[in-house]
């Protein structure tokens, strides 16, 4: 069937310009269409990069983390496929996690909730599992001595986003990884030092419209989508 399909797309080009261009939008569209249903819910990849962070310690430089975001599970995102991605991604050094608006039951910055104790089920089912849930805290990863702050937020449409809380008390000095679903929370960090931020939530940026690229994504924050996004950390 797509064999016919191309094919008819590639006569009905060379059939003068209007209906060429019309047969070319039609395949452009197809192709998102089908691409983005289709192809990139269920492709798996290794994203690697390396961040610099301001006084880190010589203990942690070359040290890596692995964000997963956005699961979203389907029958396009298999559990299957979210084990693959789990297989990925081992962590010595404990498995950290923050809560995302679909787990506060939340689909828009109103932050009305269809399920208003569905976040506290994630985050229990979570727990069970060994994976510390963030709550608008602080924790300390030690390596040889030396420590790195990992700062969990709670979602920023939740309304139950407390910055004061998970800052509270930390070093200017002290580097620092944030993770926030809404990348948009760091709109609200003001003069609060952060290394890095790890966020969801934009999918990667998925959603690209045609001469408009992608609205959604934020500047100089990881969003990663349902991908394996490794990340290593240097002086």
């Amino acid at each position: 069937m797509i064999q016919h399909m191309l094919g008819w797309l590639r006569a009905e080009a060379r059939v003068g310009r209007a209906r060429g261009r019309w047969a070319r939008w039609i395949g452009r569209n197809w192709a998102r269409m089908s691409y983005g249903y289709r192809v990139e819910p269920t492709w798996l990849e290794v994203n690697r990069f390396k961040v610099p962070i301001a006084n880190l310690a010589p203990a942690f430089a070359g040290f890596r983390i692995v964000q997963l975001s956005d699961f979203h599970c389907s029958r396009q995102v298999t559990p299957a496929y979210l084990s693959e991605a789990v297989h990925l991604a081992p962590a010595p050094h404990g498995v950290f996690a923050v809560l995302g608006n679909h787990d506060f039951s939340v689909r828009n910055a109103l932050g009305f909730r269809r399920y208003r104790h569905l976040h506290r089920a994630v985050a229990s089912a979570l727990s069970s599992h060994g994976i510390r849930v963030l709550h608008n805290e602080c924790v300390c990863l030690g390596r040889q001595g030396a420590t790195l702050h990992l700062i969990g937020v709670e979602d920023l449409w939740s309304r139950v986003c407390d910055l004061d809380s998970a800052f509270a008390d930390l070093p200017a000095s002290a580097p620092r990884v944030v993770l926030a679903h809404n990348p948009r929370t760091v709109e609200h960090l003001g003069d609060r030092r952060c290394d890095l931020m790890l966020s969801g939530h934009t999918h990667g940026g998925q959603v690209h419209l045609p001469g408009l690229g992608r609205p959604t994504l934020r500047p100089g924050v990881w969003q990663p989508a349902c991908t394996a996004t490794a990340i290593r950390m240097c002086m």
